[in-house]
């Protein structure tokens, strides 16, 4: 016989999504996804784009639910399909009030999907916009340390609302300096994995108020979930193990990182 997962817990406190992609969703309804969430207390939540084909989708999605926040910006996965016309669509979409944010954007040496040069100069490029629109940024980094923090040191002093690494697995050198530049970390179901101690050691010296919730759904579904298609009503899982790896309660990690969130991307 199976074991019965845990059901998802509800502490009645606020919680905001704030790295997912909702276009990307397929085991229920957009609708029942939101309500579910909204029942576990997930108050808002910030739908990333990624590729040329998404930014008008999250668009979309932002217009159509009063709970939905979107962002706009080229994952480096598809810098190569960067240009004037995708760069003014961006430019355009940033001015309408339910886009919060330059994002996803940044370098990924992992998989090198687009040439590394390439990558380097759309994350500058879009670093430069989000500097012009005094916009924080949303940034994902996979093995390129040196090259994000480089990147990163010619523009922070620029930057007055620094905004998250997400889905943090870089090195403990990289989080201390985007921590001492002011930038919040933003983790996910990666750090409820058996194998993640390199993760849980970067939340133990996150201050808890650079602290960031997100599920990056559908992927990196937390424990007991995983293998399950995430969504964003399983934050609460993320939560707790933040609490564990901290030392302190769930309800503290809620409040506070539901603070960290209203600062970041809704002042």
């Amino acid at each position: 016989m199976s074991k019965k997962k845990r059901e998802i817990p509800n502490y009645d406190l606020p919680i905001i999504e704030t790295h997912c992609h909702l276009d990307y969703l397929k085991e229920l309804p957009l609708d029942e996804t939101l309500n579910k969430a909204a029942s576990i207390g997930v108050e808002r939540v910030i739908t990333i784009a990624v590729s040329p084909d998404n930014l008008e989708t999250v668009m979309g999605i932002t217009q159509q639910y009063e709970q939905v926040w979107g962002t706009q910006g080229i994952h480096p996965h598809d810098a190569e399909l960067y240009n004037d016309e995708v760069e003014q669509i961006i430019r355009s979409n940033l001015y309408d009030s339910k886009i919060l944010a330059v994002g996803e954007i940044g370098l990924d040496y992992f998989y090198d999907n687009a040439d590394r040069a390439v990558q380097r100069a759309v994350f500058e490029k879009q670093l430069a916009i989000a500097v012009e629109r005094k916009l924080p940024v949303v940034i994902h980094t996979r093995d390129a340390d040196e090259d994000t923090q480089a990147i990163l040191n010619n523009f922070v002093n620029e930057m007055p609302n620094k905004g998250v690494i997400h889905s943090f697995t870089s090195g403990i050198a990289l989080a201390e300096y985007c921590l001492g530049e002011g930038f919040n970390l933003g983790f996910n179901g990666i750090c409820t994995f058996n194998k993640a101690e390199n993760v849980r050691e970067v939340v133990g010296i996150t201050p808890l108020e650079q602290t960031l919730l997100e599920t990056d759904s559908p992927y990196l579904t937390p424990i007991p979930y995983r293998g399950k298609e995430n969504a964003p009503y399983y934050l609460p899982f993320i939560a707790e193990k933040v609490a564990e790896v901290k030392g302190v309660s769930v309800e503290a990690v809620l409040k506070q990182t539901y603070q960290n969130s209203l600062k970041t991307f809704f002042s």
